[in-house]
């Protein structure tokens, strides 16, 4: 279902826009607008978000992804164009629609976390609630509820000053959260931390995602994080759009050249992930199984692991060819107490970076499971070595 629908949208920067509209429309390049006094921020963009969908918009400093995004809530007011959201345009809204727009529909998220420093975690996530003129009860307990969807459950009266980098964007995620919008707008929300909490927060952010599916407009320079993070990319020069896609469209089928330079050095063990690389399940065991009758399974398939699943695939653990021969010897006549309970799991949007580290420590191969530890498929080594040899430059290979 469409959320968001944009349609021939331009922002001109400078005192006549019309101006600068008529000779965009007439091909002139932005350089030679610029020659005007004006400066070209979005130039006839168009494309849909569907409801649920996190998209990246991405490009170079000077883009016009922050631009577009500003556009969206309005901050910045286009110069042409129609901004749908749930079949309304926008760009027609009076102040007090616009307000109500703000405080109940849309949430951003800034690259500078913008908290209150003197006031504590809890109240600069409850900020937009307050602005709502919620009850301070209510706005105390949705804080609370948000600040623990992101991870800092028993921060809530610590200062900001209190929290590392990664802590303080983690309340600005639940200040948004907290007022419960439909979408959110999250502007090089990331970028001003170090790399490892930013990768913590991209998993944070897709963890949130699969939960609560909203529908998220998320701005980034950095190809990686787009590509680990977005369901679909819109990638932009010069206030126009270059490209529009799956990150695999986008890596697999490049629009143009520049699209080329821009995928071209990318690592693509950060960007595949489990689902990508997983195959089915061809044999499984069940608890109640004897050792006798999985054995004869694991032979036929040459394996020497075998996943053990309820009848609803819901997974229950591995069992093992050494655990399962020793069991014969011993008339052993289950499988259940021979069940590897704890054996790693991974999650199908888990990027094969993870999964090769995960490998050198598991030597079986790696179920992938949902929220429900329903079995979606396996991962193993060949198929890993496959996929990372499919997608390298023959030259990169040799």
């Amino acid at each position: 279902m469409q959320k968001i629908r944009i349609e021939k949208l331009s922002k001109i920067f400078g005192p006549h826009p019309e101006k600068a509209l008529h000779l965009l429309d007439q091909g002139v390049d932005n350089a030679e607008i610029r020659k005007t006094g004006h400066a070209v921020g979005v130039a006839n963009v168009s494309f849909d978000v569907e409801e649920g969908e996190l998209l990246v918009i991405m490009g170079l400093s000077g883009s016009g992804k922050s631009t577009l995004v500003r556009c969206l809530n309005r901050l910045n007011t286009s110069s042409r164009g129609s901004i749908f959201i749930d079949g309304e345009d926008i760009t027609r809204f009076d102040r007090e629609q616009l307000l109500n727009l703000r405080r109940r529909k849309i949430s951003m998220v800034f690259q500078h976390f913008a908290l209150f420093p003197q006031r504590s975690v809890a109240d600069n996530a409850a900020y937009g609630l307050e602005v709502q003129g919620i009850a301070p009860a209510e706005r105390r307990a949705r804080a609370v509820e948000a600040l623990e969807l992101v991870g800092l459950k028993g921060w809530e009266d610590s200062l900001p000053s209190q929290l590392s980098g990664g802590m303080q964007q983690r309340v600005g995620l639940a200040r948004a959260l907290a007022v419960k919008s439909d979408i959110l707008l999250m502007d090089e929300a990331f970028s001003a931390l170090d790399p490892l909490i930013r990768r913590d927060m991209q998993q944070e952010l897709a963890s949130l995602q699969r939960r609560m599916k909203k529908t998220i407009v998320f701005i980034t320079h950095d190809l990686d994080e787009a590509l680990q993070i977005g369901d679909r990319i819109v990638l932009m020069k010069d206030g126009r759009v270059v490209q529009i896609g799956t990150p695999e469209e986008i890596l697999n089928k490049p629009a143009d050249a520049y699209v080329e330079r821009f995928v071209e050095n990318v690592d693509m063990s950060r960007v595949l992930t489990a689902r990508s690389v997983m195959g089915r399940a061809r044999e499984l065991a069940f608890p109640q199984d004897g050792p006798r009758t999985v054995l004869r399974k694991m032979t036929e398939g040459s394996d020497t692991s075998m996943l053990v699943v309820e009848r609803d695939h819901t997974l229950v653990g591995t069992v093992t060819l050494d655990a399962l021969d020793r069991a014969v010897k011993d008339g052993v006549g289950s499988i259940d107490g021979l069940i590897q309970r704890d054996a790693p799991t991974i999650d199908p949007d888990l990027p094969l970076t993870d999964i090769i580290n995960l490998m050198a420590t598991w030597p079986y191969r790696l179920p992938v499971v949902d929220e429900q530890r329903k079995l979606l498929g396996v991962v193993t080594r060949p198929r890993v070595i496959n996929a990372l040899a499919q997608n390298t430059p023959t030259e990169a290979a040799a």
